[in-house]
């Protein structure tokens, strides 16, 4: 074989898109029994009963499906309505009643009802495939963003303008790291905080931990650092969210917050107010 030099232009000029089929047998076999379903006013939990005894893993998709849910966000919603109970087709025998019950509470059958009787026009499929792709990954965004507008709020309302936001802050021995809020000052900060939210599973809920520790090295041991954070997918991720509570537990975080301590969380800032005199 002649060995030659082959050129960047040369590849790159002969380089072609790759297109696959998207569907394979289950996605085939899904698109058939969807089209079985009757298009009705009200749907009734007999329906939802009836996908699930057929084949209960495609029948739980096909639910997925109506309510559009990613699987993530799916099983993330579903094991924080059933806690422990488990959301598998054991679960479903043991006590299908409960489980359907549970189902139901995502607002499933007022899904299929908006979804079978939908007026669909053409641009729809241009709509999902926009929702599917670009969507989720903004949707992520948003969470976490939500997450820290929320936060920053209730930071202003007891500090007022005396705090810089998504800043990188001065700490011990010239070290500085990154951090969502720093109070007053990112120079001479005396509360650092740091606020994430998450709807879905991933490689996200494990690089806070660096980014806790990268803080944790960096800030002073007499600066406050307080955590905010909120999602049901920290339920599927105990073990990283075991590691952040023991950060707490080691005095490296002050406290941990979310949605439903939202309250403490404002009267831990007004205390820390007072006693930093700030």
């Amino acid at each position: 074989m002649e060995v030659i030099a082959q050129s960047l232009d040369e590849i790159v000029n002969n380089l072609r898109p790759l297109t696959v089929e998207w569907k394979d047998e289950t996605a085939f076999r899904i698109i058939k029994r969807i089209k079985l379903i009757s298009q009705k006013k009200a749907y009734t939990i007999e329906d939802v009963k009836a996908l699930l005894d057929e084949n209960f893993d495609d029948g739980l998709l096909i639910c997925r499906l109506f309510l559009g849910f990613s699987k993530d966000q799916f099983v993330s919603v579903m094991k924080g309505i059933r806690s422990d109970q488990g959301i598998g087709v054991k679960s479903y025998k043991a006590n299908p009643e409960q489980f359907i019950k549970d189902l139901l509470s995502t607002g499933l059958l007022e899904a299929m009802v908006n979804e079978a009787n939908r007026k669909l026009h053409w641009s729809d499929v241009l709509v999902e495939r926009l929702r599917s792709g670009r969507g989720s990954a903004i949707s992520g965004q948003k969470r976490g963003r939500d997450v820290e507008d929320f936060v920053e709020a209730i930071v202003k309302n007891v500090f007022g303008e005396n705090y810089q936001a998504r800043c990188t802050f001065s700490g011990r021995s010239g070290k500085d790291a990154k951090c969502d809020f720093a109070i007053p000052t990112k120079s001479a900060p005396r509360i650092l905080i740091e606020s994430k939210g998450y709807g879905a599973t991933g490689s996200k809920m494990t690089d806070i931990l660096g980014d806790i520790r990268t803080i944790i090295d960096a800030k002073r041991p007499d600066t406050t650092f307080l955590f905010f954070t909120d999602g049901l997918t920290w339920k599927q991720r105990k073990s990283d969210l075991r590691k952040i509570i023991d950060f707490q537990h080691n005095g490296d975080i002050t406290r941990v917050y979310t949605y439903a301590m939202a309250n403490q969380f404002e009267s831990d800032l007004l205390q820390l107010k007072t006693e930093y005199r700030l």
